[in-house]
């Protein structure tokens, strides 16, 4: 049997959401027959900008993709940081770039997940996720929410913890703060989860 494909697609500037998106990526890689791999969208920002902003290198371990390279996959996780309650432009600009594959839809029947970043409690943990679902729906992609599957983890309250029902997430505070524990074992949970809805839709496909 054919390994199912998972691409795990991000965009990070200060390393936050690539933290997370490992993590998705090693919970994706746990599920048997599953192959998860990273890759990052172009960055948009001049590198005059990124030095004056202190931002740190971008993971050399792993590539840019190109629109055309989602033909390849089965399924997705893709990350983000916020920027007023919206994706990053650097992620709306990749998913601008999609659209061949919006005319043909040929993404259609794809599941995928979201995961993300925000500053604090007001920055968009919920709403980042809510807007981002249109790019899936335009697509015709299947969105695939965490709902509460994740159990007690959903709902402590003696830490600050990032993510919702729609998917993972953390909180950079200043900048400064990097994704908890409790954080992490939800990317991880995610990515798992994910991987393991798409390996049944890729084995039973949807009738044409």
């Amino acid at each position: 049997m054919a390994a199912t494909k998972l691409y795990v697609v991000y965009y990070s500037l200060y390393r936050h959401v690539e933290i997370m998106a490992r993590e998705v990526q090693r919970g994706a890689n746990s599920v048997q027959d599953v192959e998860a791999t990273l890759w990052q969208v172009p960055e948009t920002l001049s590198n005059t900008i990124l030095q004056k902003m202190n931002t740190p290198a971008k993971a050399a371990d792993v590539p840019e993709i190109r629109p055309e390279q989602l033909l390849e996959a089965d399924g997705f996780l893709f990350g983000f940081p916020s920027r007023f309650g919206v994706m990053a432009a650097q992620f709306k600009a990749f998913f601008d770039a999609t659209n061949d594959l919006w005319e043909r839809q040929a993404l259609a029947g794809k599941p995928a997940g979201i995961f993300w970043s925000t500053g604090f409690h007001g920055g968009g943990q919920e709403l980042t996720a809510l807007t981002a679902i249109t790019q899936l729906a335009h697509h015709g992609m299947i969105f695939v929410p965490l709902g509460y599957t994740f159990g007690s983890g959903m709902f402590e309250m003696n830490e600050v913890k990032g993510g919702s029902s729609y998917g993972a997430g953390t909180y950079a505070a200043d900048g400064s703060r990097e994704p908890t524990e409790l954080e992490l074992q939800q990317a991880f949970y995610q990515g798992k989860y994910v991987a393991e809805i798409t390996k049944k839709l890729k084995n039973k496909p949807l009738a044409s």
